[in-house]
């Protein structure tokens, strides 16, 4: 192989052509010099794609194999004595020419032979930018043998001029016309091979007085790209001096769709092919992901395949890949998540006197939706349905209207879909002291993290929140033995915990925000320290408010509004890469996501407008409805249907009204609850937070809350009418709800 290829490739990729195509400035050599290593630099740095070997994808290897990352230039292997995964050199590396530079001083085909020759030899070797070791001693430059390949084709498009038919495809296939016809006229004796003397003889014909080919001949192209040293050029060899890239993606290719079951490792596979192939560039949602340090992605391979390991929903949605510089020819890689059945039953255990109604309700979720059954003592109960007994909500309620001893038993709830199966047991027998933590001054927010049984407690400690406070409370649903922490961060004016579901059933991060700061701050839940801050300074938003879904894995942001401008769209955050991905549409308002992460609600207490956006089980974002509120809304919270299994309302408290809407969520069909006395008198509360706030009581739960000037409101959702009144509780700002439900 001679030395000098790999800079050809640098300098010549997208490069000009002549001048009679519109290709290079026929002036002087100084603007295609500047060129040559403008490209050098980017195509330098486009390259230095950083490579691991990816997680093994054979069933010999055990799967802590996969969890063993070995440096570049080797792979991970077990071990035939000890069965445990050890790191080896590679064998070989996949034949690709893409020549580098080592700071031994050698030169390496490509980055992968570098690589495993620092491995077998036990010594670091990086890659230099230098081209000493291709060109030691040659008097022909790099730049003087790019600006010859220009002056030979410029020649070629003066002696064959293009066609009227050839003219009108695009440069590239023009291009490659033009280097098959300058081939084409070198091979003086037509046996597909370009030697010396046809080279030299070229030379001798070529008298123009206009040409300098400044220390630089024809036989340059045998010295710089004979690859296989057989002293003469086929037309690959030509095509690749001349850096003719050819692409090809077919038709039924452009679109896959990849479907794997959540907690697997998946591999994306880019179909796009040709001689010359750049690197693969992989994005998501408009970003490169190759360049990022991902705990998930983490690994491209040495054939450019995206790797996923331990998939959630999260990571649905569409990936493009592309030759790098040749984004107009892209294939979109669609992934879908399945997720197996995850079932919770309430209650667990239940004891009722005959006579009365009981309820059984077994909730399930999963991707495809599960089909419920119920089981009594092992037996099908739909061969049991009477007047007595019966399945309301699409078979998610198992309803005893006048129980009997005998109706004692353990009842099942199965829910099945196409990738599993779970089950879970509600009991039913038939059968003839408050206490407080102590927390710093003027608590304004508390917010329960199911995941590690706390309840946060945000405190300004007077008006002026010069005293703000974050606390911890533990073991926050037993009845005894909470503790309270206090966290190391101070002066902030908001936090945010993604809800669980029973599908993301554990939180890891949570997101600290002071409003006059254009960021949020992640927050690791267990050691409850700071891990990393993401900017928001070029969306010049300052957060005010946060909803997450893990259909997609979007963080929807309300950034804060100027009173005197239009209220800015909300942002989009992907979870997979911390990374901005541009406004949710022209949507404003507080963003509210429903329980299962399948429904966006975004209000707001100015706005006279609801939105309605739901997301897809591709991760797609889709606009419902829109609703108009005259009033306004304060606050909202969701509640499943007791009549209509895996669908929600959504219960409104109105800014400035006593009302309280309800709102089906799936038609948006809407009712409202009247006279429920006026809500806090005064301003809406310091911060920004809500005036009056409105909280439902957990999955099953079938109680909300809703606080009035000086009192408490609990209401019965499930029949939409007010439960009771406790008095005594003024202006109240926050409530949370502890416990399983």
């Amino acid at each position: 192989m001679k030395p000098g290829g790999f800079w050809l490739h640098l300098a010549l990729l997208g490069a000009s052509l002549p001048a009679a195509l519109g290709w290079m400035d026929p002036g002087t050599s100084r603007g295609l010099n500047a060129r040559v290593g403008e490209l050098h630099v980017e195509e330098s740095r486009s390259f230095e794609v950083t490579r691991r070997e990816g997680p093994s994808i054979h069933g010999e290897l055990s799967a802590s194999c996969g969890k063993t990352f070995c440096s570049r230039g080797s792979r991970c292997a077990l071990n035939r004595e000890t069965g445990e995964p050890e790191c080896r050199c590679l064998g070989k590396c996949k034949p690709s020419y893409m020549p580098v530079c080592g700071s031994d001083g050698k030169f390496y085909e490509n980055h992968c032979e570098l690589h495993r020759a620092a491995c077998l030899l036990k010594k670091k070797i990086v890659i230099v930018h230098s081209k000493d070791c291709f060109l030691q001693g040659d008097p022909c430059t790099m730049a003087d043998y790019a600006r010859l390949k220009n002056v030979l084709l410029a020649l070629q498009t003066r002696l064959r001029p293009l066609q009227e038919g050839n003219s009108r495809q695009d440069p590239a296939s023009q291009k490659r016309r033009l280097v098959e016809s300058l081939f084409k006229d070198l091979d003086v004796d037509g046996d597909g091979h370009l030697s010396g003397s046809e080279l030299a003889q070229h030379m001798m014909e070529e008298q123009d007085p206009d040409v300098d080919f400044l220390g630089c001949s024809p036989e340059a192209l045998l010295r710089f790209d004979d690859y296989n040293h057989d002293g003469s050029l086929t037309l690959r060899e030509f095509y690749t001096a001349f850096q003719v890239v050819q692409l090809s993606l077919s038709p039924e290719e452009r679109v896959s769709v990849t479907t794997v079951t959540v907690g697997l490792s998946t591999v994306l596979t880019c179909a796009v092919r040709g001689d010359l192939k750049p690197p693969i560039v992989w994005k998501r949602n408009g970003l490169t992901l190759n360049f990022l340090e991902l705990e998930d992605i983490n690994d491209f391979g040495e054939d450019d395949s995206l790797y996923i390991t331990k998939v959630t929903t999260i990571h649905m949605g569409n990936y493009t890949c592309h030759a790098s510089g040749h984004e107009e020819l892209f294939q979109t890689h669609v992934l879908q998540v399945n997720v197996p059945p995850v079932i919770r039953v309430y209650p667990e255990s239940q004891a009722q006197e005959p006579g009365v109604a009981a309820s059984l309700r077994c909730h399930a979720e999963g991707i495809p939706m599960p089909r419920i059954t119920w089981l009594k003592n092992g037996l099908d109960v739909s061969t049991q349905m009477s007047k007595q007994l019966s399945l309301l909500a699409n078979g998610s309620e198992l309803h005893i209207s006048s129980v009997r001893y005998e109706d004692t038993g353990a009842y099942t709830c199965i829910a099945k879909n196409e990738v599993g199966v779970d089950e879970d047991i509600s009991s039913l027998f038939i059968e003839d002291s408050a206490r407080k933590t102590r927390v710093d001054p003027l608590p304004t927010k508390l917010s329960y993290d199911k995941s590690h049984d706390q309840v946060w407690v945000l405190s300004w400690g007077d008006m002026h929140k010069s005293q703000t406070s974050l606390q911890v409370i533990t073991e926050a649903s037993a009845g005894q033995g909470q503790h309270l922490i206090r966290t190391p961060f101070a002066g902030m004016d908001d936090f945010f915990i993604p809800p669980t579901n029973l599908i993301i059933n554990h939180i890891r991060f949570g997101f600290i925000f002071n409003k006059s700061d254009p960021a949020l701050h992640k927050v690791d839940l267990e050691t409850l320290m700071p891990l990393k801050t993401i900017g928001l300074q070029s969306h010049s938003c300052v957060p005010q408010a946060m909803a997450h879904t893990h259909l997609g894995g979007y963080f929807f942001i309300q950034c804060q509004q100027n009173s005197s401008a239009p209220a800015n769209p909300q942002l989009l955050i992907d979870s997979v890469t911390d990374s901005v991905v541009g406004p949710n549409g022209a949507i404003t308002g507080t963003p509210h996501i429903s329980p299962d992460g399948r429904f966006l609600v975004s209000a707001a207490a100015d706005s006279p407008q609801l939105h309605v956006q739901e997301i897809t089980t591709q991760g797609e974002i889709q606009s419902l409805y829109d609703l108009r509120i005259s009033q306004g809304v304060s606050d909202l919270a969701f509640q499943r249907s007791f009549t209509q299994g895996n669908q929600y309302y959504v219960y409104a408290a109105l800014e400035t009204a006593p009302d309280l809407l309800f709102l089906e969520l799936s038609t948006g069909k809407v009712g409202t609850l009247k006279n429920l006395k006026e809500p806090p008198a005064g301003p809406a509360r310091p911060g920004g937070g809500p005036r009056r706030i409105v909280r439902d009581s957990g999955l099953f739960g079938q109680y909300l809350l809703m606080p009035a000037q000086e009192s408490l409101f609990l209401i019965n959702g499930r029949q939409n009418a007010l439960r009771c009144e406790v008095s005594g509780i003024k202006r109240g700002t926050t409530v949370v709800w502890v416990g399983e439900v």
